[in-house]
């Protein structure tokens, strides 16, 4: 197996991780109060990381060289879990991935002030067919169109500032560093507020969820670093796309969920825009 073929394996299976915590939170959200179930996912996520830290001897990785940057990164990827997850309780799985889709286009336009990367006509007309994408599957005015099929949207935007921040610290902390620093902001911060909104689980097999999905995200997390040592992200990019494949399928599988005519074409388009975006991006890499 070429290492190249073995990222692409790897970032396929992180995905599949993703979503299938995501499908889980969703399912949980049918009996408990979304804080409690994102507290439990940052929680156990933590424990695995600082046991897995501990066994390599790289508890050193947690002290940070830009405390303020990775606590704002924390706190705006919390933000985007409890948002994701919290839609999650009405719209169907591959609906809220595919609007959550508008993320790069988000990490596009940020990436001009905060990062000053240029953001040529061309792409700024792929953003907005983008846009376009989102809004065929909410359809404003129709009754799919509620404030829940706007929270993978604040979602996205909370993702996109996290992941500039995260282009600021790269090469600056280690990679383990700023992903101990997510989960160990996420926990604390949500310590803070799920407490009052924690329901005790009911069975056995749903505490077993509540721990699976810290063990998903830990798992999930893991081989999507270790995509980046077999691949560039050039390559890796347009696998991310698999996302809505592993939302269909899980959707329809668990929930009995699939997304119709407009919600296809809207995913379509979202695809199609940053697809060109993303050769772009190839194309602005290779002339420099």
């Amino acid at each position: 197996m070429t290492p190249a073929l073995r990222g692409i394996l790897l970032m396929v299976s992180a995905i599949g991780f993703f979503v299938l915590m995501d499908s889980i939170a969703k399912y949980l959200s049918q009996w408990y109060p979304v804080p409690g179930i994102v507290w439990a996912r940052y929680l156990i996520n933590l424990a695995i990381l600082l046991a897995w830290f501990a066994v390599r001897g790289e508890l050193k990785r947690i002290r940070p060289v830009r405390p303020g940057i990775q606590l704002a990164r924390g706190l705006l990827l919390a933000s985007a879990t409890f948002l994701y997850f919290t839609s999650l309780k009405v719209l169907p799985l591959a609906d809220a991935a595919a609007i959550g889709f508008v993320l790069p286009l988000f990490v596009a336009v940020l990436a001009v002030p905060m990062l000053g990367e240029r953001l040529e006509m061309s792409r700024a007309l792929a953003i907005l067919v983008g846009l376009a994408g989102a809004l065929i599957i909410v359809r404003p005015g129709s009754e799919v169109f509620t404030w829940y099929a706007l929270l993978p949207v604040a979602m996205a935007a909370c993702n996109a500032l996290y992941q500039i921040l995260t282009r600021k610290v790269a090469g600056i902390e280690h990679p383990l560093t700023s992903l101990v620093w997510g989960a160990i902001v996420g926990s604390v911060l949500l310590s803070l507020v799920a407490p009052f909104h924690w329901k005790t689980p009911e069975s056995v097999w749903h505490w077993a969820l509540l721990g699976i999905i810290g063990l998903l995200a830990s798992i999930g997390h893991y081989l999507l670093i270790r995509a980046y040592d077999y691949a560039n992200a050039t390559l890796l990019a347009p696998y991310t796309y698999t996302m809505m494949i592993w939302a269909v399928l899980l959707g329809f599988l668990l929930f009995g969920h699939l997304p119709d005519g407009w919600s296809v074409a809207g995913m379509g388009v979202i695809v199609a825009s940053e697809m060109f975006l993303a050769t772009r991006q190839r194309l602005t890499v290779h002339r420099s």
